[in-house]
């Protein structure tokens, strides 16, 4: 197999690069390269510049916003957008609930969300985990029971990720509680501002308020917001995870990050010298990218195989992007933490006499949040447990 790029490819990776440099705002890059949080705003700001050129959902049906884009071309668009430090078009927006609504949503329900989804007019968040429905979610126990032209939801959804934004979200609901659990469940989306719904902030290990518990007491939902069929969510749901999957790995992200503590190692003073002479330091740094080239190189061959025509179902071999993938960021964030040391615990005691780093380093005010907010990349998207269980019946069939 050749993985290396076309001319056209080149040309391609070329014009993401540039629109990516000279379009997005310097500030808005400056901050995903950091680490640190980025506001509404500044998410819906990169979006609709991308949306303009055409590009915030370019892997959906082009009747709705898609480009007849290769895989190929797919997977540098993404990479190039993560090494530029873009935020990537909103995950639940454009990769969740977009392609489950263009695959399985009525006409109506296409004209009335996919516009606006993809130009962030309406920011969806995602109903799937429960207090005790994460890894096992088919357990899932919030219900919608039918009474006329309406849905009525009772239950709970926790870990919804910046809910507290959200103007849509998209649920599983469990519709028949006689069927086998994965049998009973549907798919169905809920108006934010309706009377029942109650959003309460969960404050993660970093400090931030980036996921939420969300309450359903008697909503109650049109029939009309159900998508597909009534009891077939399940397969929604792997349809959804499915593209969930496609591209966590983030290569273009660890890169980006790599690329940075080596500049900043040069810098920070350490001895008689600076970080970067120290030998181990420079031993783990290199240990890294050389994982990270192998996994790039398994990205492009997984890449490539979707683009063949009896290719159909999702690569296993993804499950290996998403472990590798998840282990390596951390590994990042573990290393910006090592660099900035003991001044990374010094951002809530800045003053006179507090442990201020040297001058023109407030990068590290952002290193232990970045480290303690990238424990989770081993755990959403499927955990990696339940990706090495995917391995071991996809691939090794065990």
């Amino acid at each position: 197999m050749d993985l290396r790029y076309t001319a056209d490819e080149i040309a391609f990776r070329d014009e993401v690069r540039s629109f990516c440099r000279e379009k997005i705002p310097a500030e808005i890059r400056r901050k995903v390269s950091e680490g640190r949080g980025l506001g509404k705003d500044d998410v819906v700001t990169s979006q609709r510049i991308l949306n303009a050129r055409g590009w915030a959902v370019p892997h959906w049906p082009k009747e709705w916003g898609g480009q007849d884009w290769t895989p190929i071309q797919r997977y540098i668009y993404t990479e190039e957008l993560l090494q530029a430090a873009v935020p990537l078009p909103q995950q639940f927006n454009c990769y969740m609930f977009g392609p489950v609504l263009a695959t399985f949503g009525n006409q109506e329900q296409k004209r009335r969300f996919l516009a606006r989804a993809a130009n962030l007019d309406d920011w969806w968040c995602q109903g799937f985990s429960e207090p005790g429905a994460g890894s096992d979610l088919a357990s899932l126990k919030t219900k919608a029971v039918r009474d006329g032209d309406h849905y009525v939801v009772d239950g709970q959804k926790t870990w919804t990720t910046l809910g507290q934004h959200a103007d849509w979200i998209f649920c599983l609901v469990r519709t028949d509680m006689e069927a086998k659990k994965q049998r009973g469940i549907s798919f169905l989306v809920m108006d934010m501002t309706s009377p029942g719904i109650t959003v309460r902030p969960i404050i993660t290990l970093e400090g931030r308020h980036e996921v939420n518990e969300v309450f359903f007491d008697s909503v109650r939902v049109p029939v009309e917001n159900l998508i597909g069929e009534e009891n077939k969510g399940w397969d929604y749901a792997k349809f959804l995870l499915a593209n969930e999957r496609t591209g966590i790995a983030r290569i273009g992200l660890t890169k980006e990050r790599i690329q940075r503590i080596k500049r900043l190692a040069k810098e920070m003073p350490s001895g008689a010298g600076s970080m970067w002479d120290d030998g181990d330091f420079r031993g783990r740094v290199a240990e890294v990218e050389i994982e990270l080239k192998a996994l790039e190189i398994t990205q492009m061959r997984v890449a490539a195989k979707q683009g063949r025509a009896d290719s159909v179902q999702p690569d296993p071999a993804s499950s290996l992007l998403k472990i590798r993938g998840s282990q390596l960021q951390q590994a990042a964030t573990e290393l910006l933490v090592e660099l900035a040391g003991p001044f990374s615990l010094a951002a809530p005691q800045r003053g006179a006499g507090a442990n201020n780093p040297p001058g023109g380093f407030d990068w590290v005010d952002a290193a232990a949040p970045s480290y303690f907010n990238n424990r989770k990349v081993s755990i959403y998207g499927g955990s990696n447990e339940i990706q090495h269980n995917v391995i071991a019946k996809g691939i090794l069939g065990l």
